[in-house]
């Protein structure tokens, strides 16, 4: 769900670029305490998937663009601060390479798809998983990666009606309206690569979050 440059006023994507840039300075410092040698190469594993995942989007209503995002596919994976800077890693990539995504509304892209992304959906599997006592992880995961692209739609649209460009209610309805199905390939996808990840527990993934 790239937002392309001049959908953002001035006042939004100079908050948005200020707030980013604090939020992934922050998890930098994080993910300097939590990431081990042994995660490095499944972290580049995963972010190439996700890079790769992200490529592969279409334009829809609201003037932006709907793909998988891969958030919560890896914050339960490494955590949401290893996470949130491998989707802001990806998304600086395809900006400054490939043009997909404005350069002036970066900031916002990366807190709408990557920390939003990342977090909902952490933090919803974490819970599910307490509640439930560890059963269920499948359908916890589809549900946590589902809601995790629904809550970034939702600050995309926020935002757009922030600066004005798109009534709330209009922004509203065609990011949600449209993620809400877009959601369905998320959570398949993300059951299906942490359910084969978790289920094979090679010496890949030691240290990983496990479910």
């Amino acid at each position: 769900m790239h937002i392309p440059d001049g959908f953002l006023d001035a006042k939004t994507w100079m908050t948005t670029t200020a707030v980013g840039a604090a939020a992934v300075s922050y998890s930098l410092k994080k993910t300097k305490l939590t990431i081990s040698s042994k995660q490095v190469p499944m972290v580049a594993l995963i972010g190439s998937f996700v890079f790769a995942a992200q490529m592969l989007n279409f334009p829809i209503a609201g003037a932006t663009s709907g793909h998988f995002l891969g958030g919560t596919l890896t914050s339960i994976l490494f955590g949401p601060w290893i996470g949130s800077i491998v989707m802001a890693s990806v998304l600086i990539i395809q900006a400054l390479i490939f043009q997909d995504g404005g350069i002036t509304v970066l900031g916002a892209n990366i807190l709408c798809t990557g920390f939003i992304g990342c977090f909902v959906g952490y933090c919803v599997y974490r819970a599910g998983m307490r509640l439930l006592a560890g059963k269920g992880r499948i359908l916890i995961t589809f549900l946590a990666a589902w809601l995790s692209i629904v809550a970034a739609s939702a600050g995309v649209a926020l935002l757009l009606a922030w600066s004005g460009t798109f009534g709330l209610g209009t922004a509203l309805k065609a990011m949600i309206g449209w993620h809400m199905l877009i959601g369905i390939g998320e959570g398949l996808i993300t059951t299906l690569v942490t359910g084969y990840l978790f289920e094979r527990n090679t010496s890949l993934i030691r240290g990983v979050t496990s479910p």
